[in-house]
């Protein structure tokens, strides 16, 4: 008995869900498909066009946009750095990447705070000088 309760009560609940309406964000085009993640390993290229903002190529097509918690030094001069995982080898949002570069005074670790996959035509809109 208790057990149909508890379905009761779940079939209950789900009824008074919210659901889409068509164009809604979450049935839009334009709404992320879930987590795009990338492995540290095929990081390819970067590009830093401040000190807060990063982007780098991963693989032949892709581009990350990843945003600092505050100002990395110097990134946007440097000749290299390392994107870092915190939790294993892949990245798939910014509190699982740190940036190590070589700052003013030595070795500087950058946190990240947000981590998104830019679409083909912001890659485009990039200029050139920018693009990883």
């Amino acid at each position: 008995m208790r057990t149909r309760a508890l379905a009761f009560a779940a079939l209950v609940l789900s009824a008074c869900a919210p659901t889409s309406a068509p164009g809604d964000l979450a049935t839009s085009s334009t709404a992320p498909q879930g987590r795009e993640c990338f492995f540290t390993r095929s990081v390819s290229g970067f590009s830093a066009p401040s000190d807060e903002i990063l982007y780098v190529r991963v693989g032949v097509r892709d581009v990350y946009e990843m945003q600092m918690f505050g100002p990395c030094l110097n990134m946007d001069w440097v000749q290299e750095l390392a994107v870092v995982s915190r939790s294993g080898s892949s990245i798939c949002r910014g509190t699982d990447a740190t940036i190590i570069s070589s700052g003013p005074l030595g070795e500087q670790r950058c946190d990240v705070r947000a981590v998104r996959k830019l679409t083909s035509a912001e890659v485009e809109a990039l200029p050139p000088g920018r693009r990883p």
